[in-house]
C-alpha cells in the first residue's frame, strides 16, 4: 500500500471523495481558526509593550501580575466550557448548521466588545468579551467535529476531521506572528494592540457567512424524520444519485442505527442521558474521551500556546521581539507538521500508533529541557543576551518536542472523540469531550504563571511535570484505546466490545466487509428488506446494567 492509499470499509465510488465534502469541512473549520488564533495571539499580546504600558503592568508585583494574566486567559476557557455544554441542546433542536450561526454570532459580539477596552475603561470589556468569545468557540468545538464526522466517508474521516485541526494551526500561525509583525512595523500605541484583537473577527465572519452555504448533516435530518431533505443532502455531499447502491446502502445503515436507537433507548433530548446512566460500557467511553484531553493538556501544549513568552524566557530567550520571533517559528513548525499529519499519517498509521509514539518522543524532549534549566537557571542570567551551547540544544529539543507532539496529541484526541460514540450518544459524547477539553484547558491556563513562579529554578519543575504526564499516557492508550481507523460510525459499539484492544480494528473491519458482501448480494436480488434486517444485526445493543 502507498502512503496515500485509503482503507475502505466497503467498495466506494470515486465520486464520494469530492470537493463538496472537503469544502463543507473547511468552512465549518473556520471555527477552529478562531480557537487557534486566540490561543496564539493572547500570550504575545499580554507581553506587547503597548498593551502592558496602557494597563500599567509594570507597576504590579509579580504575583498580582501573574493573577491578572491568568484571569485574562482563563475566563475564555471558562466561557468555552459552558458553551460546549450549551451546544448539546442547540445541536439537538436546531441542528449542526444553525447552531454554527448562533455560536459564530456570539463570538463576533464578544470580539467586538474587546475592542472597547482602554486605560480609562480598564480590562472589564476584555474580560466580558473573552467570556462571550469563549462561549462561541466552546459551542463550535462541540459541533464542528461531530458535523464533519457525520458527513465524512469512513476512509477519509480522520483526514476530514483533521481539517478542523489544520484550521486550528492556521489560526495559531497567524496569531503567533501578528504581534511580531506589528511590533516591527507600527508605533507602540493604543491602536497597535487593538489590531490583534480585531483580527479575531475575520475567521468568525467567514464561519458565520459560510455556514449559510454548507449542508445540514443528513444523519441529523434522518433523526428528525426529514427524510427527503436528508436524502437530497446526502446525494449532494456524496455526488451520487439516490438510486446508487452506495447511497442505498448508507441510508439503510443509518435507518438501522436509528431503529436500534428507538428500540433501545428511544428518541428524545433526555434519552442519551439515560443511556449513559444505565450502561457502564457507555460510561467507560465517556471516561476514555475525557481522559484523552487530560493527557493532551498534560503534555504542556496550552502552557506554551498561552504563555509562550514566559516559556521562552525560562529557556533563556531574552527580548520581546526575539521571543515573538521564536514563538512565530514554533507556529510555522506546528502548521507544517499538521499538514503532514492530515495528509499522510492519521488515516494511514491510525490513532494509537501516533499517540504512543508522540508521547514517547515528546517526553524525552521535556526531560532534557527541564534538566538544562535546573542545572543552568538561564532566566536569571539577564545580562547575557547570547544563548549558550546548552541553551541552543534546549531550543532544538523544544522544536523536536513540537515535531513529536503536533502529529500525535494535537489533533488526534478530537478525531477519536468525533467517532468513538454510537448514534445513541454521539452528540452528548462530543459535548462531554469538548467540556473536558476546555476544563483541562482552563486548569492549565489558570495556573501556568503560578507554576513557573513556584516549581523550581526558572520553572524547571513544570517541564518535568509535563514529561511525566506524557509517559503516563502511553500505557493508557495501549491498554484502553482501540484503533478506530476506517471503522464505520455504526460499528463503534462492536469495536469497543472486542478484547484484546490491539486486535479490535482488524476484527471489526473483517466483519464489516463480510456484512457488505451479504448486503450487496441481497441488493442484487432486489431483496433490500432482507439486507436491511442484516444491517440491523450489525448494530449492537447497549447492555443494561
Amino acid at each position: 500500500m502507498g502512503l496515500l492509499t485509503l482503507v475502505e470499509d466497503r467498495p466506494t465510488p470515486s465520486a464520494v471523495y469530492n470537493w463538496r465534502v472537503y469544502m463543507c469541512a473547511a468552512i465549518a473549520s473556520f471555527a477552529s481558526c478562531m480557537i487557534g488564533y486566540d490561543s496564539a495571539f493572547i500570550g504575545t499580546t499580554l507581553a506587547l509593550p503597548s498593551f502592558t504600558n496602557e494597563f500599567g503592568f509594570a507597576k504590579m508585583d509579580p504575583n498580582h501580575l501573574a493573577l491578572i494574566k491568568s484571569n485574562i486567559v482563563s475566563v475564555y476557557q471558562a466561557g468555552a466550557f459552558f458553551g460546549s455544554l450549551m451546544a448539546y441542546g442547540f445541536a439537538y433542536f436546531l441542528g449542526r448548521k444553525k447552531s454554527l450561526w448562533v455560536f459564530g454570532a456570539v463570538f463576533i459580539v464578544g470580539a467586538g466588545m474587546m475592542l472597547g477596552a482602554s486605560a480609562a475603561r480598564g480590562l472589564g470589556l476584555i474580560y466580558g468579551g473573552r467570556v462571550l468569545a469563549g462561549i462561541g468557540v466552546g459551542g463550535s468545538s462541540m459541533i464542528v467535529p461531530i458535523y464533519i464526522s457525520e458527513i465524512a466517508p469512513p476512509a477519509v474521516r480522520g483526514r476530514l476531521v483533521g481539517i478542523y485541526e489544520l484550521g486550528w494551526q492556521i489560526g495559531g500561525l497567524v496569531g503567533f506572528w501578528i504581534n511580531y509583525g506589528i511590533s516591527q512595523t507600527l508605533p507602540s500605541n493604543h491602536a497597535q494592540w487593538l489590531i490583534p484583537f480585531a483580527v479575531q473577527l475575520i475567521p468568525a465572519g467567514l464561519l458565520f457567512a459560510g455556514s449559510f452555504w454548507i449542508k445540514e448533516s443528513p444523519r441529523w435530518l434522518y433523526s428528525k424524520g426529514r427524510r427527503e431533505q436528508a436524502l437530497r443532502n446526502l446525494c449532494w455531499i456524496r455526488n451520487l444519485q439516490a438510486d446508487d447502491l452506495y447511497i442505498v446502502e448508507e441510508v439503510t445503515f443509518i435507518d438501522a442505527a436509528l431503529e436500534h436507537q428507538a428500540a433501545s433507548i428511544g428518541l428524545g433530548f433526555w434519552k442519551p442521558f439515560k443511556a449513559v446512566g444505565r450502561s457502564r460500557k457507555v460510561q467507560w467511553r465517556f471516561f476514555l474521551g475525557g481522559m484523552l484531553f487530560l493527557w493532551q493538556n498534560g503534555s504542556g501544549i496550552n502552557a506554551i500556546n498561552y504563555y509562550s513568552p514566559t516559556v521562552f524566557k525560562s529557556i533563556g530567550i531574552q527580548g520581546t521581539n526575539t521571543s515573538f520571533l521564536t514563538t512565530g517559528i514554533f507556529g510555522v513548525v506546528k502548521t507544517v507538521l499538521t499538514i503532514i499529519w492530515l495528509l499522510f499519517l492519521i488515516d494511514k498509521l491510525g490513532r494509537r500508533k501516533l499517540l504512543m509514539g508522540g508521547a514517547a518522543g515528546g517526553s524525552r524532549c521535556m526531560w532534557f529541557i527541564g534538566a538544562y534549566i535546573a542545572i543552568t537557571d538561564p532566566a536569571s542570567h539577564t545580562k547575557n543576551s547570547q544563548l549558550s551551547g546548552g541553551g541552543i540544544a534546549a531550543i532544538f529539543f523544544f522544536y523536536l518536542w513540537t515535531a513529536f507532539y503536533t502529529p500525535s496529541w494535537n489533533g488526534t484526541p478530537w478525531v477519536l472523540n468525533s467517532e468513538m460514540f454510537d448514534s445513541n450518544t454521539r452528540s452528548l459524547g462530543q459535548a462531554s469531550a469538548a467540556c473536558n477539553n476546555w476544563f483541562w484547558n482552563f486548569i492549565v491556563s489558570r495556573f501556568t504563571p503560578q507554576m513557573f513562579l513556584t516549581m523550581g529554578k526558572s520553572g524547571c519543575g513544570v517541564y518535568f511535570f509535563f514529561a511525566s504526564m506524557m509517559i503516563a499516557s502511553i500505557p493508557f492508550v495501549y491498554f484502553l484505546v482501540p484503533e478506530t481507523k476506517s471503522i464505520p460510525l455504526e460499528s463503534m459499539d462492536r469495536l469497543f466490545e472486542i478484547k484484546p484492544i490491539s486486535r479490535a480494528n482488524k476484527t471489526v473491519l473483517a466483519e464489516v466487509r463480510a456484512l457488505e458482501e451479504e448486503f450487496r448480494h441481497d441488493a442484487d436480488g432486489a431483496g433490500l428488506s432482507v439486507a436491511k434486517e442484516k444491517a440491523m444485526g450489525h448494530v449492537e445493543n447497549i447492555d443494561e446494567v
